[in-house]
């Protein structure tokens, strides 16, 4: 079924008009069209999104233009291993005149963050942004301050094996809906961007499409999208399939799971449907399990291709 309605104020209306924000960053970070994709269906489920690439392939550009369609408060915060977590969440300083303690809010406070080179930093600073990612909120020295609606984190991650960095935990890492690589450009779409107008100036000029009210009522049309029983036994079987794997350390948790259903719906909305199909599962699996699981140690194959294997074992209902 396909967005059909024509009030200002209607579901197709918006999805029109996501379609044009889609539709923007891709003209400004060329030739990605699936993960600009991912990364707006990460947005529409409420997650965080993961970028883990080599140096200069896009990733803050991707962020910055999701942060120009949406019209969202947008911070970037460079992540370093002096960094300390006051650095990203805020301090409270003692004002003598009023004789009490200010709070004075951090980077964090704003909608969308982009934390760049999140593995920079040591794991006391990457846990700073663990109850800000899960609850949407911060507490410091006893006092919760809410964070903005919608709240939306960008990390970026180098290559693990590059010198002065620290693996992100278990526990930092599920934090994450999805977990994407932008890679290098297409001879001709290199050709094009050698060529083309500065990124740095096509972004300063880049206007809102999408409002952040706008965002959180599309975060609760995607809740609307149909999921029947037989896509939900899809869902469980994947998962079932990761847990009774030899090929996996570790298989995906319960939550995992809610957040496969999650993305799949938002993933069905962006295509124009209210109803996901399991083809939606599909195309979002691998980039939500690939940062949640390892194989174990001595396996002479990769994460990315056991899951390959994996959705080519389980039956499509």
């Amino acid at each position: 079924m396909e967005f059909s309605l024509q009030t200002p104020d209607s579901e197709g209306h918006r999805h029109d008009r996501l379609k044009d924000a889609v539709n923007t960053v891709n003209s400004i970070v060329m030739g990605k069209e699936q993960q600009v994709k991912l990364a707006f269906s990460c947005l529409l489920a409420r997650g965080h999104l993961l970028i883990e690439d080599l140096p200069g392939v896009g990733k803050t550009t991707l962020a910055h233009a999701l942060a120009a369609v949406i019209g969202v408060r947008y911070q970037r915060i460079q992540f370093t291993s002096d960094m300390l977590p006051a650095d990203i969440l805020g301090v409270s300083i003692y004002n003598r005149d009023r004789e009490t303690f200010e709070f004075h809010p951090g980077p964090i406070f704003s909608q969308l963050v982009l934390a760049d080179e999140i593995n920079r930093a040591t794991p006391k600073s990457q846990s700073a942004l663990l109850e800000a990612m899960a609850e949407g909120q911060v507490t410091i020295e006893g006092e919760t301050h809410p964070l903005p609606k919608p709240f939306f984190v960008i990390a970026t991650q180098n290559p693990l094996d590059l010198g002065g960095t620290f693996p992100l935990p278990d526990s930092q890492l599920d934090r994450f809906l999805l977990s994407i690589s932008l890679g290098f450009p297409e001879p001709e779409i290199e050709r094009e961007l050698l060529t083309a107008r500065d990124r740095a100036l096509v972004l300063r000029d880049t206007q809102a499409i999408i409002s952040p009210d706008d965002v959180m009522q599309l975060n609760r049309d995607c809740q609307k999208v149909h999921v029947s029983d037989a896509l939900l036994d899809y869902v469980q079987a994947l998962l079932a399939g990761t847990r009774n794997s030899r090929w996996f350390e570790t298989g995906l948790s319960p939550r995992a799971g809610i957040a496969m259903l999650h993305c799949s719906k938002a993933y069905a909305f962006l295509e124009g449907r209210d109803f996901a199909i399991p083809e939606d599962v599909k195309t979002i699996f691998p980039s939500l399990a690939r940062h949640r699981m390892s194989v174990p140690h001595g396996m002479e194959t990769s994460v990315n291709e056991q899951i390959s294997n994996l959705l080519n074992q389980v039956a499509v209902p």
